[in-house]
């Protein structure tokens, strides 16, 4: 069992060594538009997960996922070669690659919290013009004297 910080250590030095190998190294047109976004290794640093996105042609354009993924796929070898140079640890970690989901989650966050804003608005807009159900002061007032007064002399009488 590995010390956790190193375990973490390792994870982003993988990260950086495989976004670095597929920037410079691997001549994949596919993996043109993917970015690594996080890594994660195994307690015993045995295994490695990688995260990364990929980003569409344009800014409204779906990104090709399965393209990237097979391409990812297709070049795991070369990278985990990469990963054991750069890395210099006794066993070289397999590499899993997962597309990210924090930018799709990200997004519908932000469409929920539109809905959200919309909603409140609305809400104040009809709260503009409308009153309150009942009397102004809801509570009772405390009795004073004078109101105690009256009462005890009906009781006496």
């Amino acid at each position: 069992m590995a010390d956790p910080a190193r375990a973490r250590k390792l994870a982003k030095r993988i990260s950086q060594i495989v976004a670095s190998a597929i920037e410079h190294d691997i001549k994949d047109p596919r993996l043109g538009a993917v970015t690594i976004t996080d890594a994660r290794v195994t307690a015993d640093l045995h295994d490695a997960t990688v995260y990364y996105t990929v980003l569409g042609e344009t800014v409204d354009a779906e990104p090709d996922l399965p393209s990237a993924a097979a391409a990812l796929e297709a070049a795991r070898g070369v990278l985990r070669t990469k990963v054991g140079q750069g890395t210099g640890v006794r066993y070289t970690p397999t590499l899993t690659f997962v597309a990210d989901s924090v930018p799709d989650d990200a997004r519908r966050i932000e469409e929920l919290l539109a809905k959200a804003r919309e909603a409140d608005a609305e809400v104040a807009r009809q709260a503009t013009g409308a009153q309150h159900a009942g009397e102004a002061d809801p509570y009772k007032a405390p009795r004073t004297e004078e109101d105690e007064e009256p009462a005890e002399e009906e009781t006496r009488g």
